[in-house]
């Protein structure tokens, strides 16, 4: 009974004193920011047409599915062609943003803004890739994405600096300006009455907003450090949960697909990977596709490997070299997809979701080998400038999910 009290206090400290994987979350926030900014820039000589009043999906039939599934957009708010444009700048604007690490909390619930606007306006218009973005922008929410790799890291060490050298720290005003200005955005479409549709979203909306707000008010006027300190761990427990849902529904997507798979009759007989190489609409580079499917053992490999791959990549979860083996399989099978089937979005965004389970080791280096290249950079241009020392490997955090 000691040892299971024991075991449990221990998890329950380890949920709560910190936000887990800040690496991995950091690389799952740059993914799908950068997918979902990619894939509005590629669109928007076509925006119009997709998402705008020149849609084919009109704004009465989105009005009337809308009205039915209570699902969140807020473009049915008015059919005027420049609130369509500034709704379509604000999505490009937040995505950016979110990939910089600019005001993390803000800006990922402006992400979940642009991202469920634009795809529950015109439903007919994506395809996986866009169903995966749909969740993981509401996840994103949840999460402390910003801890490292971000400017939010960046102004947070810089004030911890100057604390640490008893100079004085800036205030911050950018913060309370675009929280004043997010409140009486919330405000103005509770009272007329353009909400988006339904009531989770801009609940969700709401409680981020009163949630900064006691955070604000803990750090400035609490006598004593209890509220903050309390802050913080539902901050932990919500990112950990969040960070959770993320991995199981990965995990949710590779066992549904492959074993959906395992029940086709041209999985079974390992020729079903022939037939997208012939088709016109998944066909960019017909030589290339006519190279890869002349090869009937390529094909049949590639086919089982696929089913193999994605059966039994949740149970490998638990043996970290296995894992580690499968994923690299995966992410390479996602992008032999992105060039071969012209699908750049549907696996950029299935390795964003595939990153958050790459080792911290891994990640860590990633980020010293991004640092050092970054200060090469500078200091070629700038020789003055003085060397910067980097953590070596055996330095590396120890939160996180592992080696």
């Amino acid at each position: 009974m000691n040892r299971l009290a024991l075991c449990l206090s221990r998890a329950i400290a380890r949920v709560t004193e910190a936000a887990l994987g800040p690496y991995q979350t950091a690389v799952v926030r740059i993914g799908f920011a950068a997918t979902w900014l990619l894939f509005l820039l590629r669109e928007y000589p076509h925006r119009q047409e997709l998402y705008g009043p020149d849609a084919p999906w009109s704004f009465d039939l989105a009005q009337q599915l809308t009205a039915d599934n209570h699902a969140f957009t807020a473009l049915l708010s008015s059919d005027s062609r420049t609130f369509f444009e500034v709704a379509y700048f604000l999505a490009v604007l937040s995505s950016a943003l979110l990939l910089l690490g600019w005001r993390t909390r803000a800006t990922s619930v402006l992400f979940m803004i642009g991202v469920l606007s634009l795809q529950n306006r015109s439903v007919f218009v994506g395809d996986g890739g866009d169903n995966v973005l749909h969740l993981m922008s509401i996840y994103l929410v949840f999460t402390r994405c910003g801890q490292v790799w971000s400017l939010d890291a960046r102004r947070a060490a810089r004030a911890s600096a100057a604390r640490a050298r008893a100079a004085r720290v800036v205030p911050d005003r950018a913060g309370p300006a675009l929280w004043a200005v997010s409140g009486l955005v919330l405000l103005t479409a509770a009272l007329t009455g353009r909400t988006g549709g339904g009531w989770l979203v801009p609940a969700l909306m709401w409680a981020t907003w009163a949630g900064a707000a006691l955070w604000w008010a803990a750090g400035r006027w609490a006598r004593t450090p209890e509220p903050r300190i309390l802050l913080d761990v539902i901050a932990n427990i919500l990112h950990n949960g969040a960070l959770f849902v993320i991995m199981a529904e990965a995990c949710l997507i590779y066992a549904t697909a492959g074993w959906y798979k395992i029940q086709g009759s041209r999985w079974q007989d390992g020729t079903a990977v022939y037939y997208p190489l012939h088709l016109d609409y998944f066909s960019p580079w017909p030589a290339l596709a006519d190279l890869l499917s002349a090869n009937g053992t390529l094909v049949m490999l590639v086919t089982y490997g696929t089913v193999i791959v994605q059966v039994a990549f949740p149970f490998t979860l638990f043996n970290r070299r296995v894992k580690n083996v499968l994923l690299a399989a995966m992410m390479t099978e996602h992008a032999v997809i992105a060039v071969v089937l012209g699908l750049p979005f549907f696996s950029l965004a299935m390795i964003a979701a595939d990153s958050v389970f790459l080792p911290t080791s891994f990640l860590y280096r990633l980020g010293g080998w991004a640092a050092r290249a970054r200060g090469r950079l500078f200091r070629r241009s700038d020789p003055e400038l003085p060397v910067q020392r980097f953590p070596e490997a055996d330095e590396q955090p120890r939160v996180g999910f592992g080696a």
